[in-house]
């Protein structure tokens, strides 16, 4: 299998940040039954012909210590990935930190991480896709911006602490992987926003906020901060040198810019800097070109969904409607490798962002919470049928070969990542992806 290869994909959610103070674990792999149903969720991979999943241990059970480790839930886990030849895109931090952390306000956490990243990779380097921290803007802000989880706290100065925390926890994390495996490929789940201003009074808060959704990717990228984010970040805790490290890591090359897209991605913002959800505007399509004409880096739609609805066709409507918008972006010049319906089952409580525990379950999945397949779930297999065979012929190649796992100790994989290093070490840092 070539890099040629179209990445269909679903997930298993495993978001589980920390509420009320820190007090309560809200873990979504224990909510939708994973810990005991994971054989039949990566048997329900197989009936919907998915080959790709967005996937992450949960750190806070894992994660016991600095280099402690409970490895017990991965090594089945995995195996059966191993075992099934499934293409793990490796979640490490979603949302939240073991106890032991605290929070994303804690300066060693981006070091800590790091070794946590290693020790992963170490044990697992059959694993070439990764995604150290998911959605990076989002977990800063709800966590430090709008005091909703994990720290909760509600200014600019908590929110820009955590950012350059989780930032560098995944700059760190990229880095040590890479010295595992060089040929590792990192997917950036991100969420892909746009703020409307609902009239003139509202247009500089509307550009500011539409300045600040870049700021993880930017640091990520090493893309220098336009000016009036330069100043912010300086005016709310980050030093000039802490600054110089994200500039000076330049691991671009090695990414796909994994992109984010739901109906809430898209907000309305008042004079008085009230926002709220406008729905969908531009749509994917538009968003997407936006954050390519930055990045200029190869694109994979990470996650999207809708709730199936009271008519029972508005997820299936709605994966239309996104698969359409991966289309039109391909079919205009950029290098789409993929789309993931998110997640594989129903979620829990997600109708309030996880800020409470009240047993709701979402109907936003491939398959219900007993497993049974949703129309959605249908819709996507058929789409999956008719177009795994007609867009690798066309889609763009990357230099980067996707190794399935069972073929990792194969010799021309051995050759390959021994390719790999060389040439990191020896050329400019550019995009090894085609873009």
């Amino acid at each position: 299998m070539t890099a040629s290869t179209f990445l269909f994909a679903t997930g298993i959610e495993n978001s589980y940040p920390t509420i009320n103070g820190g007090r309560t674990r809200i873990d979504e792999m224990e909510k939708c039954g994973h810990y005991t149903l994971w054989k039949t969720d990566f048997d329900l991979l197989d009936e919907v012909g998915i080959h790709y999943l967005r996937y992450g241990p949960p750190i806070h059970t894992t994660w016991l210590g600095h280099g402690r480790y409970d490895w017990d839930f991965c090594d089945q886990t995995f195996g059966e990935l191993y075992r099934r030849n499934v293409v793990p895109i490796v979640d490490l931090c979603h949302f939240g930190v073991p106890d032991w952390i605290g929070n994303f306000q804690n300066p060693e956490f981006p070091e800590l991480f790091a070794g946590y990243a290693q020790a992963f990779a170490e044990r697992f380097p059959w694993v070439q896709f990764y995604t150290p921290v998911n959605e990076m803007f989002v977990c800063a802000a709800f966590s430090a911006a709008y005091g909703w989880w994990n720290e909760q706290m509600q200014s600019d100065q908590a929110f820009v602490t955590a950012l350059k925390h989780i930032v560098k926890a995944n700059v760190l994390a990229m880095g040590v992987i890479l010295d595992v495996r060089a040929d590792a490929i990192f997917i950036q789940s991100e969420s892909s926003e746009h703020f409307h201003p609902d009239c003139p009074g509202a247009i500089p808060l509307a550009e500011f906020y539409n300045a600040r959704r870049f700021l993880p990717l930017d640091l990520n990228y090493s893309r220098r901060v336009d000016s009036d984010m330069f100043v912010y970040l300086m005016d709310n805790g980050m030093s000039r040198d802490e600054y110089e490290f994200f500039i000076r890591a330049n691991l671009k090359r090695h990414c796909i810019m994994g992109n984010d897209y739901y109906v809430t991605n898209e907000h309305l913002v008042s004079a008085n800097g009230h926002s709220s959800a406008s729905d969908e505007v531009f749509g994917y399509a538009e968003i997407t070109r936006q954050y390519h004409d930055r990045y200029r880096l190869p694109v994979m739609h990470t996650e999207t969904n809708v709730k199936e609805g009271p008519s029972g066709d508005e997820a299936v409507k709605w994966l239309w409607k996104e698969w359409s918008n991966v289309l039109r972006v391909r079919n205009s010049g950029v290098p789409m490798i993929g789309f993931t319906w998110y997640s594989l089952t129903d979620q829990v409580d997600w109708d309030t962002a996880l800020r409470e525990e009240n047993g709701t379950v979402n109907p936003l999945g491939l398959y219900d919470l007993d497993r049974n397949i949703r129309a959605v779930g249908r819709s996507y297999k058929q789409l999956i049928h008719d177009w795994c065979q007609v867009l690798p012929a066309q889609s763009v190649c990357l230099q980067l070969s996707i190794t399935q796992p069972r073929d990792f100790d194969k010799p021309f994989a051995q050759r390959a990542r021994k390719s790999m290093k060389w040439i990191c070490e020896r050329t400019p840092s550019e995009p090894l992806m085609a873009s």
